[in-house]
């Protein structure tokens, strides 16, 4: 099963000018092992069967039936490949000269696009040799005895994907062919190019790509001629990307010596379900102008080995710009929650500190927002509210972060209050169940709503969104709040922006605490210490890894995946770490929790969106309160 991945393959072989045996004889050699390895496509840079420099050549007989000639041999030495073939050569039809893109499979030739944009540069005057796609549309061409279909105008559909193919300068047009493609259903775009470097080039052309990638809700797959090209006026790099909706996914060695073979796999399926849910691709699609013809390719993927990293916290910033990341994100709280005080005229910020994550970061995004507004840290009503579970570690590390952030410091300790409540209603204290437990988080609740009340202010909600997709709150307790800054911020990512802010801190001891507290076990400590003092509540033992939750969240959220397709991804992203039995038993946790809890998203306090996945009822997960899941747990039992 390949769950919806093609793997493609950029090639970039050692060539010699005119020398169309030698460069046939590298073409068939590198597809030959881009197939054994899996491949599904292999691209060949522009003009691959002559070299791209042969300057005036192009315009000799001898070297356009040759190039003619190795293509027909390419074919043949092919043929028993399942791979679509996509390589170039200089092309003779109705008395013009095409730069064209041939798609081959199986020993066939199943059509033929040429270049529609020939750039006017100095050292490559292409319209001194060739004509533009533009001349010759809609057109077929004879060749071995059988009719091609010929032109821009053509989208190829596998069993898998459909693509298009485009040439270099195509993609530095005002609106590349691919961008009409695009909208034709093309869900892959190949691009044969021969783009020389110059300083600073090769930057705007990786983002050329990468935007067209996104733009066009596609994958990109580009490779360009190198090694081996004349250098009289120019070099040739020798650069391949493969790019899937404007994320990276391969690229080559700049400048080498020895040919190259850059793959990885494109998801198709995500593609298809982004595009199912961007109403702007969308219309875009039904207000095209232009037709396309379809050309049917009876070729399918092989069973898919990943060969690209799957990120085990896709929820979390990765390389040289997290921190970047890290700090938009704070800044993101910061500014929504600055909106609500001005708008609200608050003025206090009430907070229940626990000395666990979600409190810490809810608490610096407090203080962040009254230095944004220049106000001071006292308008900050920080309460510690000590209960039956509230370890040593934990009720230290708040007092002293309250203290040290300047904010006015409360104390309350509710076991008193819930003793009496307990013999209010009739419960036994020492049956520690839901009512011991969520009696403890509503008391606090109702705590932090009275005090706002009493002091103007609002109340800031501290829970996070892994906790929300799982439903871990007590209804009407720490599910409720006036403002939930954490909203649209994952478990894994709070960890990460409270390890940021500690390093960022120029207050050492402000630092240490931040890093205790990124150290401190997760719980909601309602639940007694044990007997050394220690948290013995703890949430990951009992609703699963909070890494492996937010994993599943993200490709739910995001991409709509079924159930089958996360634990195909998780086994490849946890490889090592979990076992598929393990991944499959929170797997089904997750599902169950999440839909038997949407009650709890269905009146959640306002908050801010982080980033492309969120939970708000009111814009981005609009679910019936009584919705069940018994189709996504029977896809998990299906797989085991």
């Amino acid at each position: 099963m390949n769950y919806g991945f093609i793997k493609a393959a950029a090639i970039i072989p050692q060539v010699l000018p005119a020398n169309t045996e030698f460069n046939r004889e590298e073409i068939v050699k590198a597809v030959k092992e881009a197939s054994s390895r899996g491949a599904n496509f292999a691209l060949l840079p522009e003009l691959s069967l002559t070299g791209y420099t042969c300057g005036d050549l192009f315009l000799n007989p001898l070297l356009i039936n040759s190039a003619l000639e190795q293509l027909l041999i390419t074919a043949k030495q092919t043929k028993a490949l399942d791979i679509v073939i996509i390589l170039g050569l200089p092309l003779l039809f109705e008395g013009k000269l095409l730069n064209a893109a041939v798609v081959l499979h199986k020993g066939e030739i199943m059509g033929i696009v040429p270049k529609t944009f020939l750039p006017n540069y100095k050292e490559f005057y292409e319209k001194r040799y060739f004509s533009s796609a533009a001349d010759i549309q809609n057109k077929m061409i004879t060749i071995g005895g059988k009719e091609i279909p010929l032109g821009a105008d053509l989208l190829f559909k596998t069993k898998d994907a459909a693509f298009t193919v485009e040439i270099c300068e195509d993609l530095w047009a005002p609106i590349p062919p691919s961008s009409f493609a695009a909208q034709a259903g093309a869900e892959i775009i190949f691009n044969l190019s021969a783009s020389d470097e110059l300083t600073g080039k090769y930057l705007y052309l990786k983002d050329l790509v990468k935007q067209q990638s996104a733009r066009c809700l596609a994958g990109y797959v580009y490779t360009s001629c190198g090694f081996g090209e004349s250098t009289s006026d120019a070099v040739f790099a020798g650069n391949a990307f493969i790019f899937e909706n404007g994320t990276p996914l391969e690229q080559s060695e700049r400048f080498s010596l020895k040919p190259q073979i850059m793959m990885s796999e494109i998801d198709v399926q995500a593609l298809r379900n982004e595009r199912l849910t961007n109403t702007t691709f969308k219309d875009c699609a039904a207000n095209r102008k232009k037709e396309y013809r379809t050309v049917e390719i009876n070729s399918s993927a092989k069973e898919i080995k990943l060969s690209r990293k799957i990120n085990s916290s896709p929820f979390v910033p990765q390389g040289f710009a997290a921190e970047e990341r890290f700090s938009e994100i704070t800044e993101i709280q910061a500014a929504a929650l600055a909106k609500r005080i001005m708008h609200t005229k608050a003025r206090k910020l009430v907070i229940g500190v626990s000395g666990g994550l979600d409190s810490t970061l809810a608490l610096l995004i407090c203080k962040k927002t009254l230095d944004k507004l220049n106000l001071p840290a006292s308008d900050i009503l920080a309460v510690t509210m000590p209960g039956f579970g509230t370890t040593d570690r934990t009720y230290r590390n708040a007092v002293k972060l309250i203290k040290l952030l300047g904010a006015e410091f409360k104390e309350i300790d509710i076991k008193q209050a819930c003793l009496t409540h307990f013999k209010d209603i009739g419960h036994n204290k020492n049956v520690k169940d839901s009512v011991y437990e969520n009696a403890q988080a509503r008391e606090r609740t109702q705590i932090l709503m009275d005090l706002a009340n009493k002091y103007g202010g609002l109340v800031i909600g501290t829970g996070d969104m892994s906790e929300l997709a799982l439903g871990w709150a007590t209804f009407n307790g720490d599910h409720m709040s006036m403002y939930g800054v954490n909203c649209g911020v994952p478990k894994t990512l709070v960890k990460h922006l409270v390890k940021y802010l500690a390093q960022k801190s120029d207050n050492s001891a402000i630092k240490n605490i931040l890093l205790d507290i990124v150290d401190t076990p997760i719980s909601p400590e309602l639940l007694p210490a044990d007997k050394s003092g220690k948290i013995a509540q703890k949430t990951e033992d009992l609703v699963g890894p909070y890494e492996l939750h937010d994993f599943f969240l993200y490709y739910f959220l995001r991409y709509n995946f079924e159930p089958k397709k996360i634990l195909f991804l998780a086994q490849n992203a946890f490889q090592g770490k979990c076992s598929k039995g393990q991944i499959s038993k929170w797997l089904r946790v997750f599902f169950r929790r999440f839909f038997t809890q949407q009650f709890k998203r269905s009146c959640l306090p306002d908050g801010p969106k982080i980033g492309s996945a969120a939970l708000s009822p009111r814009a981005d997960l609009r679910l019936p309160s009584d919705i069940g899941g018994d189709l996504w747990l029977k896809d998990i039992d299906e797989d085991r």
